[in-house]
């Protein structure tokens, strides 16, 4: 059964594109620093899942993924993807729509360049997954006197408005780590690009972190 019909198709082929031409690898990179620990049969909630391109790893490694967007039209995206639920909810908003513990991992690949406070995200995240679980993520990497912020031109945005990215030092992430309850086990940074043509670059981490039991 087709969900989406062409015009979700076209989006997701746009959407795709632009990742493979940008050089987003943003959910390869986070899967495979997390497939050592991963089972199949357990869970995992891939937070913001545009068109499912971190949970379909997952699926593939046996895991049952659940998806939460803001888009319905990428959500239907999903729809035809084995995921075993999709939520449409907005990540700055609490709380999110899964009980406590009921996760046994969670990824979060392609939203967070978005957010100046992740606050939100690591607090929501840490309610949800149980003990021991994982939450890997990517953010863009912030060092030496690089400014927060990155202003991207209406030019060079696939929306085709200004868009405002934020980048995040590794100290100020291990803050929101230790304050959530997380712990780092594994970094990787890498170079993506801004732009289809390659003529802006952005150097993002990946993160692996372990969910603390309660002290």
């Amino acid at each position: 059964m087709n969900c989406g019909g062409s015009k979700e198709n076209d989006l997701e082929k746009a959407y795709n594109l632009e990742a493979e031409e940008t050089g987003w690898f943003g959910p390869e990179v986070v899967f495979g620093l997390s497939y050592r620990y991963i089972k199949p049969g357990q869970s995992i909630l891939d937070i913001g899942t545009g068109t499912g391109l971190a949970a379909l790893l997952y699926i593939r490694a046996g895991l049952k993924a659940h998806g939460m967007d803001i888009s319905e039209r990428l959500l239907d995206i999903c729809r035809e993807k084995q995921f075993e639920s999709l939520v449409r909810h907005d990540l700055t908003r609490t709380p999110y729509p899964y009980p406590d513990g009921s996760m046994d991992h969670a990824v979060c690949t392609g939203v967070l360049n978005f957010f100046d406070d992740l606050s939100v995200v690591f607090s929501e995240t840490s309610r949800i997954i149980r003990p021991g679980g994982l939450f890997g993520f990517v953010v863009g990497d912030r060092y030496g006197d690089m400014s927060p912020r990155i202003e991207i031109e209406a030019s060079e945005s696939s929306s085709k408005e200004p868009v405002t990215m934020y980048r995040h030092g590794r100290e100020r992430v291990r803050e929101w780590m230790r304050e959530y309850r997380f712990k780092e086990l594994r970094t990787l940074p890498f170079t993506v690009y801004m732009d289809r043509g390659r003529q802006r670059d952005l150097v993002v981490r990946a993160y692996l972190a372990e969910k603390l039991a309660a002290s």
